[in-house]
């Protein structure tokens, strides 16, 4: 293999340099450039809303065909610390490994000491389910699925996009995932408008959401869970979640961790009944300790994996 151009290593090694970062800094507490988005995002929205699929995609392409413009202006610099530098601070930017494993620690320290209202209070940062009639169980059962699931959303599929489509990917994708959690949603107000974020996401993360299921599965032996167990879960249960591409994450981790996940949520108004995935018992707050680690697993893999491909492009 010869080696790559100047502009991938360029590249790649600013993606590094924004995974380290996203290790030491995690995300600021204000002015992260994704609430940025999702502050102009809205205000668009005042203007683009209508409840149909068409203004729902006009309102898509604007917001994302923006965000990937801006990533390919700031990337064309043929100067490569400066290409490296700009590679490095948006990936920064788009993950948030850190700060989800982070998180789940947090919920995890609650449920050790007994303190399901403040388990109650910080579920919200994690994922929107209701969590004021949940128990020890259900609460560390939806930490672990939300760890699961974000390992990808937050992670995986960024440094995933960042390595095929550069700075415009990293930016890109995460704005495709940001609309997908303001408008896609199944509620009367977007139920139209937002179909064309909801479907966009899932196409976007249905590589890397298999990515991070087979990671999973290979890394089962560090949270002291077995590969084959982890595969055998992905493979029978995993296409069993209605989200074509969360089961998949949710599976592997279940399998890995030896849980069952799965069952009914409550969000709101709004009642789900989800198959339940894997054979062991609901996790506990020390399997959310486990699955914090084998995301952070996931993560670093994730990465090499990235900066490889992006040393190739």
């Amino acid at each position: 293999m010869g080696s790559a151009p100047l502009g991938g290593k360029a590249h790649a090694l600013g993606m590094l340099a924004g995974v380290a970062l996203d290790a030491v800094f995690a995300d600021p507490r204000r002015g992260h450039p994704v609430a940025l988005f999702g502050t102009a995002a809205a205000a668009l929205e005042r203007r683009t809303y209508g409840d149909t699929r068409a203004a729902g995609a006009v309102h898509v392409v604007l917001c994302v065909g923006s965000v990937a413009l801006l990533g390919a202006a700031a990337s064309r610099s043929r100067n490569p610390w400066a290409r490296g530098a700009v590679s490095a601070a948006a990936t920064w930017a788009v993950l948030g490994g850190t700060t989800l494993g982070r998180e789940g620690a947090a919920m995890a320290d609650f449920l050790e000491a007994g303190d399901l209202a403040g388990a109650r209070g910080r579920l919200p940062h994690l994922c929107g389910r209701d969590p004021s009639h949940l128990e020890e169980a259900g609460l560390a059962r939806a930490t672990v699925e939300s760890v699961a699931e974000n390992t990808s959303d937050a992670v995986v599929a960024p440094l995933v996009w960042g390595a095929v489509a550069g700075v415009p990917g990293l930016l890109a994708y995460r704005a495709v995932n940001t609309l997908d959690a303001m408008v896609g949603h199944r509620n009367a107000r977007y139920e139209r408008f937002g179909w064309a974020a909801a479907r966009l996401d899932d196409v976007a993360n249905a590589v890397p959401a298999r990515l991070t299921g087979l990671l999973a599965a290979l890394g089962a032996p560090l949270v002291g869970g077995s590969a084959r167990r982890a595969a055998a879960v992905l493979g029978r249960d995993g296409h069993r979640h209605p989200s074509p591409n969360a089961g998949r994450c949710e599976a592997a981790f279940a399998g890995a961790l030896d849980v069952t996940l799965g069952g009914v949520n409550v969000y709101g108004t709004r009642t789900e009944h989800r198959p339940e995935m894997g054979d062991g018992p609901r996790p506990s707050a020390a399997d959310i300790r486990r699955s914090v680690r084998l995301a952070r697993a996931v993560g670093f893999a994730a990465a090499g994996i990235a900066v490889l491909v992006a040393l190739r492009g």
